[in-house]
């Protein structure tokens, strides 16, 4: 609900796309960031958060076919933050197994993550709600 209207809130959403190199990720972390900051979030999650679409990032960099470009949108709540990363991967291409040590970081980072491939794209999705009140 918003404070003003009492209607229920609806969700802002971010969309950047940049090029699928590891050069351009820190306009990502640094979206993240701000996206989190104006949710509220603590430092500590700040950061964590960072970590994981970094990491998310990486494992899709990996599988991304040769002059990708990698779509990130960011979907904020009241209190949570979403963010969706795709990229478009060659037939076949593979995600970590979810038992992976990325998968371990990702899922100890965030309240929730998942992930697709189907149509030669991959897209893993991060949920983090805000822990801290204020």
């Amino acid at each position: 609900m918003t404070p003003t209207t009492g209607q229920p809130a609806t969700d802002d959403v971010v969309h950047l796309t940049v090029p699928a190199d590891g050069g351009y990720l820190g306009v990502l972390r640094t979206a993240t960031a701000g996206l989190a900051a104006r949710l509220q979030f603590a430092l500590d999650e700040i950061e964590d958060l960072r970590i994981a679409v970094d990491e998310a990032c990486a494992m899709l960099l990996s599988i991304a076919t040769r002059h990708a470009e990698l779509e990130c949108r960011f979907s904020v709540t009241d209190d949570a933050l979403t963010v969706e990363v795709t990229v478009p991967t060659p037939r076949g291409a593979r995600l970590p197994a979810e038992s992976s040590f990325a998968w371990k970081v990702l899922t100890a980072l965030t309240t929730s993550a998942a992930a697709t491939a189907a149509n030669d794209r991959a897209t893993i999705s991060l949920l983090t709600r805000r822990v801290a009140s204020y």
